[in-house]
């Protein structure tokens, strides 16, 4: 009967602890039996234990209403979740995209950089070619220097054999020289001697050769100027190497001034003279060109030269002019200093002279040129003036205009280069392959001093013509050249 009642408790206290369920599911039996009992209200009622049993399988639970709601709230996270979700995927589709790009550049780099590579190859192996080939060279060239070095040396020898030319030339140029004094004092001894003979007689007799000679500065003034102008009447057959100075003199002594016979035909003019230059000549009237005898205010010196009044407006003063070949021009420093040839004809001024000129004002040059065809150009220099002599005369040009061609400012701020008297920057003598004196630099673009060959076009070893690179070229000798100055529109007080 115990062990009855204890089976009965453990049901019991199993159907209330561990199934609710149960007594959930048996609610509607109970209340029938509640019914039932409170319509049997005085039958009796009986309850059984039954042992504990230990559950297998699942369990149901019926969670009612609170579980639907804490379904919703999870929902709503879910939700809130998914949506971050979903903007992190967007943030990484984009990220993907741009390195999609990045990528595709980045492939085109590493397809660059192989080209690159491959090109960076090919150079490697040119330059290993070129190192090999310059190591192969390297035989050739220490022969190719032997050679030059040999031939340095050969040059040098030669360098050494023309000074000894040039000394021996020097003596014999000193040796004409006082062979031209010696027939200078022959032919005073014959005018001596035939002097009541008339002087038209004189000059045809041999004794006449004197007025080629250099005169003795120490002489009279009025004898030195007579031998100036029979000077420049000498025909051009009597022009030698070595002859002395022609055309052009210092008058030291105002009594030079005096009349005198002269095979010129000198222009009338109002007055005696002398004058500044050719451009106050022009202006006090005389617009006949010919000979005219000036004075530089910057110094006391009487000088004889040539003065075009017809070209370009008139007032030039003609420093150089080439038209015939019947001066040599290939002179030493000494004659290309004092001047040289016929006043009516060729002829060169000279350096002391052109600077005393340049020195009293602002010069132009001009330079006028005609060619074998008979074409006239000119080129023209709104400044002209020389340095002294101790600057060795050098050059100072001003701006170019004209339809020559400019082949004179390669020569500016050159010194003056002769024979005797190397100046230029060339490693030998310009004047000895020019064949004449100027301000050659290496060598030159013009050299209007030059040989004058007749026809144009010339052969020479050297190209020592009278030419202006601008015009014909090097290899073309010029027909006629004329230098002249004169002062500028707006000349400046002397300086």
């Amino acid at each position: 009967m115990e062990k009855q009642l204890t089976v009965s408790l453990c049901l019991s206290l199993v159907l209330l602890l561990v199934l609710p369920e149960a007594s959930g599911i048996n609610e509607e039996p109970q209340k029938r039996l509640s019914r039932s009992s409170d319509q049997k209200a005085g039958s009796c009622s009986y309850t059984f234990i039954v042992p504990q049993q230990k559950l297998k399988g699942a369990l149901c639970v019926n969670t009612g209403s609170a579980t639907h709601a804490a379904n919703q709230s999870e929902v709503v996270a879910l939700r809130g979740e998914l949506s971050r979700q979903q903007e992190q995927l967007e943030k990484l589709r984009r990220q993907l995209e741009r390195e999609g790009s990045l990528v595709a550049e980045v492939r085109a780099l590493r397809t660059e950089s192989g080209g690159m590579n491959a090109r960076i190859s090919q150079l490697y192996a040119q330059l290993l070619q070129e190192v090999m080939y310059k190591k192969d060279q390297a035989a050739e060239q220490r022969r190719v220097e032997n050679l030059l070095l040999n031939a340095t040396t050969q040059v040098l020898q030669i360098s050494a054999s023309y000074r000894e030319l040039e000394k021996k030339y020097e003596g014999l140029t000193s040796m004409l020289s006082n062979h031209s004094e010696l027939i200078t004092q022959l032919g005073k001894q014959c005018q001596v001697t035939n002097d009541d003979t008339p002087t038209s007689q004189v000059s045809a007799e041999p004794c006449s050769t004197q007025s080629t000679k250099p005169m003795n500065e120490s002489s009279k003034s009025k004898e030195m100027a007579n031998d100036v102008q029979r000077d420049q009447a000498a025909p051009p057959l009597q022009t030698q190497e070595g002859e002395p100075l022609q055309g052009v003199k210092v008058l030291s002594d105002p009594m030079a001034n005096a009349p005198t016979e002269s095979p010129f035909s000198f222009p009338v003019t109002k007055t005696p003279g002398p004058w500044r230059d050719c451009k106050q000549v022009l202006d006090s009237g005389e617009t006949t060109s010919g000979i005219y005898l000036l004075r530089p205010t910057t110094a006391n010196r009487l000088i004889q030269a040539w003065c075009e009044q017809t070209m370009a407006q008139g007032g030039w003063t003609v420093i150089q002019r080439r038209q015939d070949g019947s001066v040599n021009f290939f002179r030493t420093w000494e004659q290309y200093k004092q001047g040289f040839g016929n006043l009516d004809g060729e002829y060169w001024l000279g350096l002391e002279h052109l600077y005393w000129l340049t020195k009293q004002a602002h010069y132009k040059l001009r330079v006028a040129m005609e060619d074998w065809q008979g074409r006239h150009v000119f080129a023209e220099y709104d400044s002209f003036r020389l340095e002294p002599e101790s600057d060795w005369y050098r050059l100072r040009l001003g701006e170019y205009q004209g339809n020559a061609g400019d082949s004179l400012s390669w020569h500016s701020n050159k010194a003056f280069t002769t024979l005797d008297k190397d100046k230029d920057a060339y490693s030998g003598n310009c004047a000895h392959f020019q064949k004449g004196g100027w301000w050659y630099h290496m060598c030159a673009h013009s050299n209007l001093n030059g040989v004058w060959y007749r026809g144009g076009h010339y052969r020479s070893r050297y190209q020592d013509g009278v030419y202006w690179a601008e015009f014909h070229g090097g290899s073309y000798s010029l027909k006629k050249v004329t230098m002249m100055i004169k002062p500028s529109v707006s000349s400046p007080e002397p300086f």
